[in-house]
């Protein structure tokens, strides 16, 4: 696809949607980061049904610590892989203790080296919470972006 193409391609998408955000619910940049870690190979309407009850109880790194991995799997049952995604829930929760004052980092490197996050997560993290221009690419947008040689 030559270059002009794929400039009318986004200059169309962005006359669409001129604003996207995700369709999870979130207050914060750590509820962002705690949803989309859950929506791997999940709805954005299970996880939101599934989140409710989890931010009213643990909004912060610090309460979700305390609420513990069992705390975390019972608001998130109702999620596919509930035991690992409340394992690394709790665990990039203690991480971001330790290592960044209970604070998310705005730094690729620093979301990819927290437990459950990937590229992807990190990518819509850093546009969703910090407003960076990424783009969030899943196997679809890839096979995509391949197929119409938007892709290098």
């Amino acid at each position: 696809m030559k270059l002009a193409d794929i400039e009318t391609c986004f200059e169309r998408l962005a006359d669409q949607l001129p604003d996207p955000k995700t369709e999870l619910t979130y207050s914060s940049p750590y509820t962002l980061l705690v949803a989309v870690v859950l929506s791997a190979q999940a709805t954005d309407v299970g996880v939101n049904r599934a989140t409710k009850g989890l931010f009213a109880a643990a909004a912060t790194p610090q309460a979700m610590v305390a609420l513990g991995v069992d705390g975390i799997a019972h608001h998130i049952r109702t999620i596919g892989l509930f035991n690992t995604k409340a394992k690394n829930v709790h665990r990039l929760s203690e991480l971001l203790i330790e290592a960044h004052d209970g604070i998310v980092p705005d730094d690729r490197a620093a979301l990819e080296a927290l437990p459950g996050v990937g590229r992807k997560t990190a990518n819509v993290v850093l546009n969703e919470a910090f407003g960076q221009p990424t783009i969030a690419v899943d196997t679809h947008i890839f096979r995509v972006g391949n197929r119409t040689g938007m892709a290098p």
